[in-house]
Order: structure tokens, then sequence, then C-alpha cells
């Protein structure tokens, strides 16, 4: 059996990293349970907790997902209640942030990335994506193409043809999210997936999430879906199929902790 650990050992940059973004999403997690509110891991994260019990060895990041409505909430929490050495990050806080989705970044460390040249904060981080309801996967895809483009546009440094054309398309965009947004408010839906602009098509069926559960995480308890198998099923298809190297990507370049 190959071994994985070949990537993370003990003391590397890439585990120490790790370990900082644990301490993340335990500070998170602290918040989310002092307040009643539901969040659970995502992605690659929850990939990693199923098949390996923590990181993925070549992971770099951590993902975790809240619905949208909670966000307000969370956000305000958050601000009041993180240790002084972690700070939330989203299009509030930093005028060109690039992204529709907010990170919490640990400020004592340093991570390249491709569209965080302009950023203030630059620090590891975790992802926490927000989720809402939505009626299909087409009508999803058509929101993020009109909606994400012109969001990242106008948020982020782009050639001046682009944002131009962006911002004027904007205003219609924001109004056609807003009305998707009210229908869908309107009308039941059992199917949840990530913020419209995410460009992410994997539509859940609210069953798949909810009620959450405990799942242990690098020896630490944390949220997850409900049906995890079918969560990663549906992304990953056999995901408990280790990939070939070819196909262990990760998202960061250099990576810096000062303490």
């Amino acid at each position: 059996m190959e071994d994985l650990s070949i990537y993370n050992p003990e003391g590397s940059i890439l585990r120490q990293a790790q370990l900082r973004m644990l301490y993340i999403l335990q500070e998170v997690d602290k918040v989310c349970r002092r307040h009643h509110i539901d969040y659970w891991l995502d992605s690659g994260t929850l990939l990693g907790a199923v098949r390996h019990g923590g990181f993925i060895p070549w992971d770099d990041d951590i993902d975790i997902a809240i619905m949208r409505d909670d966000y307000p909430r969370l956000r305000e929490y958050l601000c009041q209640e993180l240790p002084r050495n972690l700070v939330l990050q989203d299009s509030n806080t930093e005028q060109n942030y690039p992204v529709t989705f907010p990170k919490i970044r640990d400020k004592n460390s340093f991570i390249e990335e491709k569209e965080g040249a302009n950023l203030k904060e630059r620090g590891l981080f975790i992802d926490i994506f927000l989720m809402e309801k939505v009626p299909s996967k087409r009508w999803k895809w058509f929101i993020d193409y009109i909606y994400g483009h012109c969001f990242r546009a106008v948020h982020n440094f782009t050639n001046k043809k682009d944002k131009c054309f962006s911002l004027v398309v904007y205003p219609f965009a924001l109004s056609l999210l807003f009305l998707t947004r009210t229908i869908n408010h309107i009308i039941p839906s059992k199917q949840i997936a990530h913020l419209y602009g995410s460009y992410t098509t994997n539509i859940y069926n609210k069953s798949f999430i909810f009620p959450t559960q405990d799942i242990a995480f690098e020896g630490k308890i944390v949220r997850a879906p409900h049906l995890p198998h079918q969560v990663l099923s549906q992304v990953f298809g056999d995901y408990m199929q280790i990939p070939p190297k070819e196909k262990r990507p990760q998202h960061a370049g250099k990576i810096e902790i000062y303490k």
C-alpha cells in the first residue's frame, strides 16, 4: 500500500499549515455550537474525514458549509468572539474580495494564492461556503454564469473592457438574482446548492445534509452531513479510491507560518 504520509510528514510546512487550519476550524466550531448554528464539512474536507480520518494528505485547505440565511448571525458572532489572531474576510471587509463566500484568516501566516495578490489579509484560512435553495441545476448554472462573472469582474482587477461591460450588466444580474431568491423563498424546494455565483453545480437533497451529525477529523469532533456517503458519491463517484499522483492537486503556492 502506498505511503501517503510523504505529502505531509510531521514538521513539514504543509503539516504545520494543516494544523493551523485545524485550529481555525475548532474556533469556528466553538462559535457555531455556542449559538446553535448548523455547519458541516464540505467538499474535499468531508472526503478527507471519511477516507483518511482527517486531511487528505496533500490537501492545503478546509471547506465547511452553512445555510446562507444563517450567515448574518454567524458573521456577527464571529466578529465578536474569534480570537484576535483570526479575522473574518468577505466582500464587506475588503473591496476587491474576488469570491462570493467568506473565509476565516489566520493573521500569523501567509499563503500565496492566484487571486490573493491585492488582498489585505493573506494568511492561512478556511472557506465557509454558503448554501441556498435552488430550483434546478440548469437555472443555477445560468445565474452563476451571469451574476458570478459580473461579481468577479466588479470586485477584482480584470481587463478594463470586461470590467466596464460587467458594471453595465451587474444591475440586471442583481435583479435577476433577487427575483430568483424571492421565488425560491415562496416555492418550497428540497434542493440546496452552493451560493449563486459560485460556479458549482452539485445540488443536494436537504435530507443528505440535515440533521447534521458529529464526525472525527484529525482526532477532533466536528460536524458533517447526515448522509456523507450520498454527498460524497454525488460529488466524487467512487470516493474511497485513491486518485493517481497526477490528480492530487494543491491549491496554494508558497506558505509561511510566523508563530
